[in-house]
């Protein structure tokens, strides 16, 4: 290898597996978690479909303890989320966090539990007083919930 391309080489490995200075990760309690995703927003459903993993993003509200979101009847998400079996839910992951990029500071919260089609008009009900408007056109009148077993996050700098 000539000098300039090792020099290269050596540009490009500098500072890995290094402690770049900056303070650790800070590991965040439930309610902390909570408390960053309560005004809803915008999140990412991650799910292994009849395509394999995928990822896409929602608008969602908290409600009750639950992340909601809208979807359209019989689209591929809805497809997708769709187990076949009575009583039987998909399990899901959900994220949502805020990043600066330019501060190199942020936060991230990570949703695991089991997706749940809303059909029952009392649970409807319920579910419409959280508000959640989809961005996307079109008639989206399904009401998805994610019911947590795991909430966990993290936050890097001095991100609120």
């Amino acid at each position: 290898m000539t000098g300039e391309a090792a020099g290269s080489a050596e540009a490009r490995t500098a500072g890995q597996g290094q402690d770049s200075g900056a303070p650790p990760p800070v590991f965040l309690d439930e309610g902390e978690c909570l408390r960053l995703i309560s005004s809803g927003g915008v999140g990412r459903l991650a799910y292994v479909g009849r395509y394999g993993p995928t990822i896409l993003p929602v608008n969602y509200k908290l409600h009750e303890g639950t992340i909601v979101f809208r979807t359209a009847q019989d689209s591929p998400t809805d497809e997708d989320l769709r187990t076949g079996i009575s009583n039987a839910e998909y399990q899901v992951a959900f994220e949502i966090d805020e990043l600066d990029p330019a501060a190199r500071a942020g936060w991230s919260v990570l949703i695991q539990g089991s997706l749940h089609h809303v059909e029952s008009e009392e649970e409807r009900a319920s579910v419409r007083e959280a508000g959640v408007e989809p961005w996307a056109g079109g008639v989206r009148e399904l009401y998805l919930r994610i019911r947590p077993s795991r909430i966990t996050g993290r936050r890097v700098g001095q991100a609120g």
